[in-house]
């Protein structure tokens, strides 16, 4: 098959699950390593594919920004982007050697947090309460992993942010989004000026991507929530399974 058909489809998929419950780095990742790019590069031109839907949803949410809890935006802004830079930067010093070994791993925890993220947040608001200063430390973690990674990456601060903030998940999905898209502006910045990209496919994948994103934008407003998180683990479940094996066996 065409690499560029590969891709587009995969962007295509991808910014449709972005758009509907998360996890579009599932599919965009795997596909470019597919066809070919290393590993490394694949998950640096990945981010960039993928950052025009996210930077969008980011824009859209801007009416509903609020503190988190105690925590000033400002400040959750500041770990987090210092966070994303910190974790392009680990990714762009990993062998793809190393980071083809860590992949599995990295899927698996993004998968477990599509699965239980909500729930183990609230399971955690009914046992703890923490202080502002740790979640600013978490933030400056969960920013490398953002920069590094990022799979799931939202679903974890919404539940960390759970332990300072009663407020529905819903009403957290505005902080949410602008800090996923601080931590990946980081990113793309630092993997576009070291060269990391590969834009012969980035472009193709981002193309396919923001159509993705509205289509799952438009699919979102029918869809029931449980059909739309059971497809996106089972996609996520499916693809962490084959990289084990493709590092393993």
């Amino acid at each position: 098959m065409n690499p560029y058909l590969v891709i587009f489809g995969a962007g295509l998929l991808g910014g449709t699950m972005n758009a509907l419950a998360g996890g579009g780095t599932f599919v965009t990742l795997p596909a470019l390593i597919s066809v070919g790019v290393p590993s490394v590069q694949a998950n640096a031109s990945s981010t960039v594919g993928l950052f025009p839907g996210t930077a969008a949803s980011a824009w859209a949410y801007r009416d509903g920004l609020t503190p988190i809890g105690a925590v000033s935006l400002k400040a959750m802004m500041l770990a987090t982007i210092v966070g994303g830079a910190l974790g392009a930067l680990l990714l762009l010093w990993t062998p793809s050697a190393t980071f083809d070994f860590l992949l599995p791993w990295l899927l698996l925890i993004a998968t477990l947090t599509l699965g239980v993220g909500p729930r183990l947040g609230e399971w955690l608001r009914g046992h703890w309460r923490i202080r502002p200063a740790a979640v600013l430390a978490i933030q400056l973690g969960l920013g490398i992993y953002g920069g590094y990674f990022g799979g799931a990456v939202g679903i974890m601060m919404v539940a960390v942010w759970g332990l300072v903030d009663s407020r529905s998940v819903k009403s957290l999905n505005a902080p949410r989004t602008l800090l996923v898209t601080a931590a990946n502006t980081m990113a793309v910045l630092i993997f576009i000026a070291a060269h990391a990209v590969r834009w012969s496919d980035t472009l193709v994948m981002l193309v396919a991507a923001t159509v993705g994103g509205y289509c799952g934008a438009l699919v979102g407003r029918r869809a029931p929530a449980p059909v739309v998180r059971a497809g996106t683990l089972i996609v996520a479940s499916g693809i962490t399974l084959m990289f084990f094996a493709r590092a393993y066996l």
